[in-house]
């Protein structure tokens, strides 16, 4: 059990960390370059995506093995986070269905999203990508 407590750790901590890359990437390429906000969105999402999927295998997963090539694991991981980005905005939609009250409040619906997708996502990452330990050759 410690073992999968440390793993939850260092997974949100490099999904903090990939929040960060994501959101500053969006507002420099729309502060500072002039990027559309959508345009700006997919190479934010591909940027804090690809930190995450190397936070993850350096440190969360380190001891796990996806039994892939580098190339391969990056595009596993991509449709893994791109499966969990659905579910989170899946999630968001739901609520603000489910409870129109809380269309004043959608960061509420954003949190809840975001905590659904994470699951998923470490669900994802866990039982479908890095299934193996790693074994010593």
């Amino acid at each position: 059990m410690k073992h999968i407590r440390r793993e939850v750790a260092l997974f949100a901590a490099g999904g903090v960390l990939g929040l960060c890359v994501d959101a500053g990437m969006a507002q420099a390429l729309v502060g500072f370059v002039g990027w559309n906000v959508y345009t700006a969105r997919v190479v934010s999402f591909l940027s804090a995506a690809t930190f995450t999927w190397w936070w993850n295998s350096r440190h969360t997963f380190a001891h796990r093995d996806s039994g892939r090539g580098a190339r391969a694991e990056w595009l596993h991981w991509m449709a893994l986070m791109a499966v969990g980005a659905v579910i989170n905005n899946g999630v968001y939609l739901l609520v603000l269905q489910a409870f129109p009250g809380l269309r004043p409040w959608p960061a509420v619906a954003v949190a809840l999203g975001s905590a659904a997708g994470a699951t998923a996502n470490y669900l994802f990452a866990r039982t479908l990508l890095f299934r193996a330990p790693k074994t010593l050759a």
